[in-house]
C-alpha cells in the first residue's frame, strides 16, 4: 500500500484528459529508455535500485553506534547533495528543536561546509569546543572548495582535541571507491570509509551512505527508509499514468510547462518539511536547468508566507503552477484552549486541534489559488515515518527524471555549475587557472 496518494482535481480545468493521452506515447518512450538504460546519463542509474546489502547496512549502523558513544556532536560536512539530503530526513523525522531536546545517547547534528561564511564556521567552531566531536565529511572528489575548506578547519579541532591517533576514530569519510583526495586521506590516515557509488549523483544519493549515515547517527530507522524506498520502487516502475503516480505527476508538470508555466512553487503547512523542500529544489533545479529548458523550482512554508509571498501567488504574474505538499497524521495532537472572555474572538476554534486548522488553511488556499488562476495539485503523506520519507524521495527522484527525459535533457549532469567555479578559482589566482 502506498504512503502517498495525490489529488490532481485542482489541475482539472488547466489540463484535459486529451492533454494528457497526446503524450502517452512520449512518456511510454522515455520509461523505455530509462528501463534499459538508454537515455541520458543512463551510467548514473544506480539510484534506480535503493536497496542496500546486509553487510553495508549493518556497517552504517555499527559506525553510527560507536559514533553516538564517542560524542556529543556530531558535524556533517558537504555541500549540495553530500548533506541536504540527509539534513531533510533528520528535520522531517526527528523533533522539531531536536538539538535543543537532549536525549541520552544521541548527540546534536550540525551541518557546515554548505557556505564559505566565516562568521558561521567560527560560530559553529566556539560552539563545539567544548565538547566531544566527531565529524563525517562527505564529498566524491575532495577538493569541492567550501566542504574542503570546512574540513581543514574541523580536521585541525578534532586533531587539538585528541590528536592525530586520536581523530582517526571520530573523522569518517564518505567517498569516491578508489580516487580522490579524501580516499586517499582515508588510507593514510585509517580513516573509516563508505563509499558513494560511482553509478549516483550528488543529488540522487540520499538513499546510499551519503545520507543514511547522518540519519542513522540521528536515530533514525534507516532499514526502514530503504524499505519505503522499494516500495517506491515497485509502485513507479510502470509505464501507465494510470498506475503511475510518479509519471502521472511528471506528465502534469510537462504539460503546464509546455503551457508557459514555468515556475512550480512547492508548498507545505509543515515546518518539518523545510529542508525537504531545500532537497527538492536542489534535485529539480540541478536535473531539468538545462539546455535554456527547466522548471524553475522554488518552495513556501504556509502560512507563514501566505503572509508574505501570498499576495504575489494570487495576483502576480501567471507562469507560476503549486504542488502543496502535505501530512495527513502528525506526530502529536494540540487542541485549541477555550477562553472565559473570548477577547481574541477564537472560542469558536475552542477544542479544535491545530491540525484541523491547518488542514482548512490549506483548503481555503487551494482554493484561492485555483480561482486566481494558479493550477495546483496535492501530495500527501500519510504520516512522518520513515517508510514514508523513502517512498517519498523515490518519488521525487522517478517523477524528476521522467520530466527531465520529456523535455530532452540529461538529469543527471550539471554543466551549468562548473563556470562559477571556473571563475572564483581564476580570481582567487588558484595555480594552474
Amino acid at each position: 500500500m502506498s504512503c502517498l496518494s495525490l489529488d490532481f482535481n485542482n489541475l482539472k480545468t488547466f489540463i484535459s484528459e486529451k492533454d494528457l493521452e497526446a503524450i502517452y506515447p512520449k512518456v511510454f518512450s522515455c520509461h523505455e529508455m530509462l528501463e534499459n538504460g538508454q537515455g541520458l546519463g543512463s551510467d548514473f542509474l544506480g539510484w534506480k535500485k535503493p536497496g542496500l546489502s546486509k553487510a553495508v547496512l549493518a556497517e552504517i549502523n555499527e559506525v553510527a553506534k560507536s559514533v553516538r558513544e564517542l560524542c556529543q556532536v556530531f558535524i556533517v560536512i558537504g555541500i549540495g547533495g553530500s548533506y541536504i539530503g540527509s539534513q531533510a530526513g533528520i528535520t522531517f523525522l526527528k523533533p522539531s528543536f531536536l538539538n535543543q531536546l537532549y536525549k541520552e545517547g544521541l548527540p546534536e547534528i550540525y551541518f557546515c561546509g554548505q557556505n564559505i561564511s566565516s562568521d558561521y564556521h567560527s560560530d559553529l567552531l566556539d560552539l563545539v569546543e567544548k565538547y566531544d566531536v566527531c565529524l563525517n565529511v562527505i564529498s566524491k572528489s575532495g577538493t569541492t572548495t567550501e566542504p574542503a575548506i570546512a574540513f581543514r578547519l574541523f580536521k585541525k579541532l578534532i586533531e587539538k582535541k585528541y590528536g592525530v591517533d586520536g581523530a582517526k576514530d571520530r573523522i569518517v569519510v564518505t567517498t569516491n571507491s578508489n580516487k580522490g583526495t579524501l580516499n586517499t586521506l582515508a588510507k593514510e590516515q585509517g580513516y573509516q570509509k563508505f563509499i558513494i557509488p560511482d553509478d549516483v549523483g550528488g543529488r540522487f544519493s540520499v538513499l546510499s551512505p551519503v545520507g543514511l549515515l547522518p540519519m542513522a547517527v540521528a536515530g533514525i530507522d534507516i532499514g526502514k527508509l530503504l524499505a519505503g524506498a522499494c516500495k517506491g520502487e515497485e509502485l513507479y516502475s510502470q509505464p501507465s499514468l494510470v498506475e503511475n503516480n510518479a509519471y502521472h505527476y511528471a506528465a502534469y508538470r510537462y504539460l503546464l510547462y509546455q503551457k508557459g508555466l514555468i515556475t512550480e512553487i512547492l508548498a507545505s503547512f509543515q515546518p518539518s518539511l523545510h529542508h525537504f523542500a531545500e532537497w527538492w529544489k536542489q534535485l529539480v533545479g540541478e536535473s531539468e536547468g538545462k539546455n535554456q529548458k527547466g522548471i524553475f523550482p522554488a518552495s513556501v512554508e504556509f502560512t507563514t508566507d501566505l503572509h508574505s509571498l501570498g499576495q504575489w501567488i494570487q495576483e502576480g504574474k501567471r507562469n507560476i503552477f503549486e504542488t502543496f505538499l502535505l501530512i495527513k497524521n502528525s506526530n502529536r495532537e494540540l487542541k485549541i484552549p477555550a477562553s472565559q472572555n473570548d477577547s481574541d474572538g477564537l472560542n469558536y476554534l475552542a477544542g479544535k486541534t491545530l491540525d484541523h486548522v491547518n488542514k482548512k488553511a490549506y483548503e481555503a488556499t487551494a482554493l484561492a489559488h485555483k480561482e486566481g488562476g494558479v493550477p495546483n495539485l496535492s501530495i500527501t503523506i500519510k504520516d512522518r515515518s520513515p517508510e514514508s520519507l523513502g517512498q517519498l524521495f523515490y518519488f521525487f527522484e522517478k517523477a524528476v527524471v521522467m520530466t527531465s527525459y520529456l523535455n530532452d535533457v540529461n538529469p543527471f549532469d550539471q554543466p551549468g555549475v562548473e563556470l562559477y567555479k571556473k571563475n572564483m578559482f581564476k580570481l582567487l589566482n588558484k595555480p594552474g587557472n
